[in-house]
């Protein structure tokens, strides 16, 4: 059996604001295993990267609360340990790349001063040890000229090199749970290609486990194991990242599969899901992708769908799969 790094359970987080509550997750379960990546995919306000930060126990403060779930990393709950307890966690044990390195990194300090930074602070290491852990990581992730490009600026980079940087961070201290939060996004296809590929070899060369965000089901098939489907909050559907391209069950994964761009078709017109994201603020009843749903049934509009688990890697939020329920 596959050893779980990370398991979340019944996780709501909610940001309390002056017009009211947004539930951002609203009971979300999933897990990653060892040598293992979880693609999570979903449109913009789905939930995504309030997961990632509430695993980190990052969620802005005061009006970002965690309400109720629990988080469990290496059979430690994370959600109960102090505060000085989570930062000998963050960049050492779980460790995250974020979506625009240029917003991560300081620009006043050198990149090899933010490196080396990493390394005395969790590593324990000299400054001269540090350096050239610093050089070497340079190295790994594909930099060239790493004893020069040390002592650069994030501005002098390009964006490609600048995340290449936020990886090196990121494996710095051989974290077990890497989260990547959409590390691609701003980057061309060449360099896109460039970055999966380093990831795939760095998980093999330390077997971590890594939690992959996006927005983009090509890149959820080249690099995911397993998938979980995110929308408005919760999870609508899981499975492994074969069965979802073969044949996805809920009408929201669907939609997504068929918004993609068909490159041997320029002449076809992308498939749009119709209407948008409910209202965050308002109370929905029945299913929140009912109004959406060209699968709609009455009972969509009356009951909530619990998450049906079809096989033991196989599940779907759906009332159209209720009778498979045992």
């Amino acid at each position: 059996m596959p050893k779980k790094v990370l398991e979340v359970k019944g996780l709501k987080t909610y940001f309390h604001t002056e017009d009211g509550s947004i539930k951002a997750l609203d009971g979300v379960d999933f897990y990653v295993n060892s040598g293992e990546t979880l693609g999570i995919v979903g449109e913009s306000g789905c939930g995504k990267s309030v997961a990632s930060l509430s695993i980190l126990r990052l969620v802005p403060h005061p009006q970002g609360v965690i309400e109720a779930g629990e988080i469990i990393f290496n059979q430690e709950k994370l959600l109960k340990l102090s505060e000085i307890e989570m930062r000998n966690i963050r960049g050492n044990e779980i460790s995250m790349i974020f979506q625009e390195p240029m917003t991560s990194l300081n620009p006043v300090f050198t990149i090899g001063y933010q490196l080396c930074e990493v390394l005395i602070l969790h590593k324990g290491l000299s400054k001269n040890m540090a350096k050239k852990e610093s050089i070497q990581l340079l190295k790994t992730v594909g930099i060239p000229r790493a004893e020069q490009a040390i002592n650069d600026y994030p501005f002098s980079l390009s964006g490609g090199m600048r995340q290449r940087v936020m990886i090196a961070m990121a494996i710095a201290c051989s974290p077990k749970l890497l989260i990547a939060d959409e590390p691609t996004t701003a980057l061309d296809v060449t360099i896109q290609a460039q970055v999966l590929s380093l990831m795939k070899k760095l998980q093999k060369d330390n077997h971590t486990a890594i939690m992959f965000i996006t927005h983009d089901l090509n890149v959820i098939a080249e690099i995911a194991d397993r998938v979980v489907v995110m929308y408005a909050g919760i999870v609508v559907e899981e499975a492994d990242v074969f069965d979802l391209f073969d044949g996805a069950l809920h009408p929201y994964t669907k939609g997504l599969m068929k918004s993609r761009p068909d490159m041997c078709n320029f002449d076809e017109e992308l498939h749009v899901i119709p209407g948008g994201v409910p209202n965050p603020y308002l109370k929905t009843m029945g299913c929140k992708f009912n109004v959406r749903c060209t699968e709609a049934m009455p009972i969509c509009f009356e009951k909530d769908p619990p998450l049906i688990e079809l096989t033991r890697e196989r599940k779907v939020r759906c009332w159209l799969y209720d009778k498979w329920r045992d």
